[in-house]
């Protein structure tokens, strides 16, 4: 009977051990979780303590009143975007932006850092990395400014050797059906070096041995890369799609407002993201209810994204799920 007692234990002396239990995990993982707290600080202040501040989407603000004692309108701010029309079109151009980014930007990156595993001479990599990286780190302002001195009418240098090669100039910042390419160009020059690491470090971890056993079974390096090394990169593929899934309906403000701004009404139909959009309502009218009321809408609509694209994937392929 003593050993019984001892392999089955009494339910509450179970339960008084499971504090002491995940206090010793707390006191031997405390090192681990010194190094998360700034990022559980940064979630806490700019994530979940800004979230009642969503009831401002339900309101008519006014500086008087302050957000709780504004007059209560419900969906009237929902109802606004809708019944204008523009809704439809920023929600269009915002998704089919973040698409294209989405999906050229991994596959450019995927190749990149297929390509930099496959290069052999380690100072030339080095190099390519650096100068892949570069992009990155400009501004968008500064971004904003070579395109204005490259595509400007009367001083850029496109229209300059159009110009002096007897072609007329053309007018690039009225002209909306090609800004849709300048602006996923820019996007993919700016972020695919910087986005490749990801998959270059995933590359890193495949087991030399498997490209070992490839190459004596006489596979080449374009076998090794089908059949090896991009499979070995789906589940990284999988879950940082998953990931960019949930902001795809969160323009690249920086990018949009400094390449085209956002008073340019010629390239509304083919520019103009929720984002542009929101800084003209507070700038123009200081309508901060129809701002949150967009931010929630956006918020809503990735939430459903993230949960149905994760549904699919689980369905398909239940070990690359976030959940």
């Amino acid at each position: 009977m003593a050993q019984l007692s001892q392999a089955n234990p009494a339910p509450g002396a179970a339960i008084q051990a499971a504090p002491r239990n995940r206090l010793k995990q707390l006191r031997n993982n405390k090192t681990l979780l010194i190094m998360c707290l700034p990022a559980i600080l940064f979630f806490i202040v700019f994530a979940y303590l800004p979230m009642p501040g969503l009831y401002l989407a339900f309101v008519k603000y006014n500086y008087t009143d302050g957000i709780f004692n504004s007059p209560f309108v419900g969906f009237d701010n929902f109802r606004f975007l809708v019944m204008t029309g523009d809704l439809w079109r920023l929600t269009f151009n915002t998704v089919v932006y973040n698409l294209a980014f989405i999906l050229l930007g991994n596959v450019l990156q995927i190749v990149v850092a297929v390509f930099l595993n496959e290069l052999r001479l380690k100072w030339f990599k080095k190099v390519s990395q650096t100068l892949m990286f570069l992009p990155h780190f400009i501004s968008a302002v500064l971004i904003g400014l070579i395109a204005y001195n490259v595509l400007s009418y009367d001083y850029g240098l496109l229209n300059s050797i159009l110009t002096s090669l007897g072609i007329d100039p053309v007018k690039t910042y009225s002209n909306g059906s090609i800004w849709p390419f300048i602006i996923v160009l820019t996007y993919l020059w700016q972020s695919t070096g910087y986005g490749s690491i990801v998959y270059f470090a995933a590359i890193m971890g495949l087991d030399n041995e498997i490209i070992e056993a490839s190459e004596i079974d006489g596979a080449n390096a374009f076998q090794r890369i089908r059949y090896i090394v991009l499979p070995w990169l789906k589940p990284t593929f999988i879950i940082l799609l998953l990931f960019s899934l949930g902001g795809i309906l969160r323009g690249n403000f920086g990018l949009f407002f400094n390449l085209v701004g956002a008073n340019n009404t010629a390239l509304y139909a083919t520019t103009d993201i929720i984002e542009t959009y929101v800084f003209r309502a507070l700038m123009t009218n200081f309508n901060f209810s129809i701002g949150s009321a967009v931010s929630l809408y956006q918020s809503v609509f990735g939430f459903v994204v993230v949960l149905t694209a994760n549904w699919l994937v689980k369905k398909f392929s239940p070990d690359n799920s976030l959940f």
